[in-house]
């Protein structure tokens, strides 16, 4: 019980958020505003901020997640149709991701569906994370396939236009980030992720237990329904935890962990998770991956003589194989 109330303690309601209008020209202006939502100073704010005017219509929105409560709607025997491969595309059943081992009981109570960069077929490139991506049948449900693959090209433009402003927070120069072996051959992932359930964080039960993401950026999507906390200051005991409730009209979106390597900590990834309530709730997250080939290491404008880099280079599909093989179960126990 002693546990459970200083848990309960350590919950501050809603959390403040900084805003980016990219309907605002003044990229430098955007640039100011970035730093200032992802300061050096955990403690002053974090990783996460607010972005508005970024071109996704309301209709495409209301219709992404209208096909993602169908194909979640669907019987788990036919959902297992379309069980994810060895690269992470497909449907993940509950409990199949495992994300704050050293806190929860077992895995999340949440199922998702992962879609990858759009490839075809017969795409053979050597990538650990390249696949091409599985697909319910479409006299299932119709138009399914054609509203994701929409909503992933949106997203991933937004996401772009972002790191254009991260170029400039991070004095860079123009389109860095749009290099071949960054995002020019990026390997951005669209989950679609349903919760349910009520969390219980005294017994280590939760929607999704808590981490930072491991790419570049994420970019959210969500419903109406609370859930997802921040913590800003992961070193502050007890840890504060903070909701971030869903604005309409804007999406969410945080620093992931090979930013934060990248730019020397300057942008900070940020420690989150979701509380079940008893209500299902969808959201959508799309997660920025750069090349698998990347080289992650801190860049030259982020290091001087009094700055030296916290982390060792690393490549990408190297960080990233480790992470996901590290927090998703194997695919051996869905055999029969």
């Amino acid at each position: 019980m002693e546990s459970k109330t200083q848990e309960e303690a350590s919950i501050i309601k809603v959390s403040s958020l900084h805003c980016i209008d990219l309907a605002n020209s003044d990229l430098r202006q955007l640039a100011v505003s970035l730093k200032q939502a992802c300061p050096i100073c955990a403690c002053l704010d974090c990783g996460f901020f607010y972005v508005i005017n970024h071109g996704i219509s309301e209709e495409l929105k209301d219709e992404v997640f209208k096909q993602s409560k169908k194909i979640f709607a669907l019987p788990l025997e036919e959902k297992m149709k379309l069980l994810r491969n060895e690269k992470y595309r497909g449907y993940a059943p509950l409990h199949d991701q495992l994300l704050d081992p050293d806190n929860q009981v077992r895995g999340d109570y949440k199922e998702g569906f992962s879609i990858g960069v759009l490839c075809p077929k017969d795409d053979s490139r050597d990538n650990p994370f390249y696949s091409p991506n599985i697909w319910p049948d479409p006299d299932v449900l119709p138009g399914w396939r054609a509203t994701m693959e929409t909503f992933y090209q949106e997203a991933l433009r937004v996401c772009k236009a972002i790191a254009s402003i991260m170029e400039l927070a991070l004095d860079l120069d123009v389109n860095y980030f749009d290099k071949p072996n960054i995002l020019g051959n990026h390997n951005a992932v669209m989950r679609l992720l349903h919760y349910e359930g009520n969390s219980d964080p005294s017994k280590g039960i939760y929607a999704s237990g808590a981490h930072s993401d491991y790419g570049m950026m994420t970019n959210l999507a969500t419903d109406s329904v609370m859930g997802l906390q921040i913590c800003k200051d992961k070193d502050v005991k007890p840890m504060k935890w903070e909701y971030v409730p869903s604005i309409k009209g804007a999406y969410i979106v945080n620093i992931g962990d090979l930013l934060e390597r990248w730019s020397n900590c300057l942008l900070k990834s940020t420690l989150h998770r979701v509380i079940g309530n008893g209500h299902e709730r969808y959201s959508i997250p799309f997660f920025l991956e750069p090349s698998h080939e990347c080289i992650v290491e801190c860049l030259p404008t982020c290091q001087s003589e009094n700055n030296l880099p916290k982390y060792p280079a690393i490549k990408c599909s190297t960080y990233l194989t480790q992470r996901y093989k590290e927090a998703h179960a194997d695919l051996s126990i869905y055999e029969k």
